[in-house]
């Protein structure tokens, strides 16, 4: 079963070393085909990506416009939407295929994240709790389904905010996710920069607020 591995990218190239490794490795696997999907960055990202003999696209800036970008260039039987401060596990690739089945056509890892702050390490734990029992999945949990879902719910919306949780509630009437318990790894450079405490209250303000039906065009000012 082949795979598209879509990688959204914004202006990444103070840590394109580190980042392109990790693709070039994924890129090396059998059946994986890796999209780096480039929103207009203004620091050569593209140009460095393309220098590493990755597969790169160019869209309109915008995580959700990028993901459906890549997913449309792609032709494999299932996509996995990876951000690019996000390594998958060594066994990554068994278990992906193995999650997905008759019972789940869609799913995510667990979540470590990568940090300064020990309260990270809670954080995780109680993202990867919160997504387990809601079913609802982040971006940053490396998101999984095959094409047939992600074709019969129509792609991520095109909003510059929340588009993970707007996929997920839509992925949910046609099933419930695999919940892989094998974690990716992503960085906590946002917690670091804003405050752990600061972030935990910033993301569940946005979140009820979503849910009390405020436009995520609003949210992403707020956000931002």
């Amino acid at each position: 079963m082949n795979i598209d591995i879509v990688v959204p990218v914004l202006n990444e190239a103070a840590s394109w070393l580190r980042v392109q490794g990790r693709l070039v490795a994924l890129a090396g696997h059998e059946g994986v085909k890796v999209w780096v999907v480039d929103g207009g960055s203004t620091d050569g990202t593209a140009a460095l990506a393309t220098q590493s003999g990755l597969s790169v696209i160019h869209s309109e800036a915008g995580r959700a416009r990028q993901m459906n970008t890549g997913a449309a260039a792609g032709t494999g039987a299932t996509l996995l939407f990876l951000h690019a401060d996000t390594q998958l596990p060594p066994d990554w690739q068994p278990k992906l295929l193995a999650g997905l089945s008759a019972r789940a056509s869609w799913g995510r890892f667990d979540v470590r994240i990568e940090g300064q702050s020990a309260l990270l390490r809670v954080v995780a734990t109680l993202m990867n709790w919160r997504s387990r029992l809601s079913g609802i999945a982040t971006g940053d949990q490396a998101m999984f389904m095959t094409r047939g879902a992600f074709d019969a719910v129509g792609g991520f919306p095109d909003q510059p905010l929340m588009e993970d949780i707007e996929i997920s509630k839509r992925l949910l009437k046609l099933s419930r996710p695999a919940c892989l318990r094998q974690r990716v790894t992503t960085s906590g450079r946002r917690w670091d920069t804003r405050g752990v405490w600061r972030t935990i209250f910033l993301m569940w303000r946005l979140r009820f607020a979503y849910w009390r039906g405020r436009s995520p065009a609003e949210l992403a000012q707020a956000y931002r």
